[in-house]
């Protein structure tokens, strides 16, 4: 009970095509960032639980890697397989549509998968701030006619528009029950690598089209010091030795302001002062490494 009102807990998976804006809508719900975003498709590796209250609810929410038809490498096919997961150990499922796109391959995949999948079905239609409202609903009717989706939101993950009202609505379709986290927790993943997710933010940010595919971050250490400041080593793993002159830049300018522009966002997430070092190292079998797998929370076996 919170204030005599009964406590309501569950997961919430958002879903949909990638580049769909899961992440920043994840982050909107939550109100804080706890899920990296990048123009680049595929950004997000692992399922993030991120958590927010509304009311008397506690939100666990699932931040889930696009899906995409016939993904290839092994990688592709851990990721899409663990945003299946998300979806079917959820309370309510959220589908998420780019507006922009429409209803493309990947969202009609999705949508047929999760036909007749038992779970609640809520509809998003994200971007409205820059489609207009006539193709809105056009694109919901047309969407609504090929599965039964409890309801229809309309939002703007960039902007917050419409946000609110989705996580209500999210929130009263939760079932009664004690909350699974503390209070003031916003989500399950250890700070240190939540600070190496967002080094790989920048890593996607700011190298071209397909380096970023063939990189990781990992923590390496973090020490803590009696004036509150951290200092934090992580390494950034490239797959071939042509790649990482690449990730260091011209004497080194890349990796410094990848650096630099990482360690004012891991600041801000940590409320203090951060020592950042970076490392880079290659190793060629990376991707096909079970161990490697495991730390991001997919299956090496998908």
């Amino acid at each position: 009970m919170a204030d005599g009102v009964a406590t309501r807990c569950g997961y919430v998976a958002i879903v949909g095509a990638p580049n769909a804006g899961k992440s920043t809508l994840l982050n909107s719900l939550v109100g804080s960032k706890v899920s990296i975003v990048t123009p680049k498709v595929q950004t997000t590796r692992t399922r993030v639980l991120a958590i927010a209250l509304e009311g008397a609810a506690q939100l666990i929410f699932v931040d889930t890697p696009g899906i995409f038809v016939n993904p290839k490498r092994r990688l592709e096919r851990a990721m899409v397989a663990a945003a299946w997961t998300g979806a079917s150990d959820a309370d309510v499922v959220v589908v998420l549509v780019d507006a922009v796109r429409g209803a493309d391959p990947d969202t009609q995949r999705i949508i047929e998968q999760l036909r007749g999948s038992g779970r609640q079905l809520l509809l998003a239609l994200n971007k409205v701030d820059v489609v207009k409202r006539e193709r809105l609903l056009v694109l919901a009717d047309q969407l609504n006619r090929t599965s039964s989706f409890a309801d229809t939101f309309m939002v703007s993950a960039l902007t917050g528009d419409g946000v609110g009202d989705l996580r209500s609505a999210l929130a009263a379709r939760l079932p009664e029950g004690p909350w699974m986290f503390p209070e003031d927790q916003l989500a399950d993943m250890p700070l240190r690598l939540l600070a190496a997710e967002l080094t790989r933010e920048q890593l996607f940010i700011q190298l071209h089209e397909e380096l970023p595919y063939s990189l990781t971050v990992e923590p390496e250490k973090w020490e803590e010091f009696n004036d509150g400041s951290v200092r934090i080593d992580q390494v950034v793993t490239v797959l071939r030795d042509s790649q990482k002159p690449i990730v260091l830049g011209k004497g080194g300018r890349r990796i410094k302001a990848v650096g630099e522009a990482a360690r004012t966002e891991i600041a801000a997430l940590l409320e203090r002062k951060v020592h950042l070092f970076l490392h880079v190292q290659v190793r060629e079998n990376w991707q096909d490494d079970p161990a490697r797998y495991r730390a991001m929370g997919l299956d090496f076996e998908s």
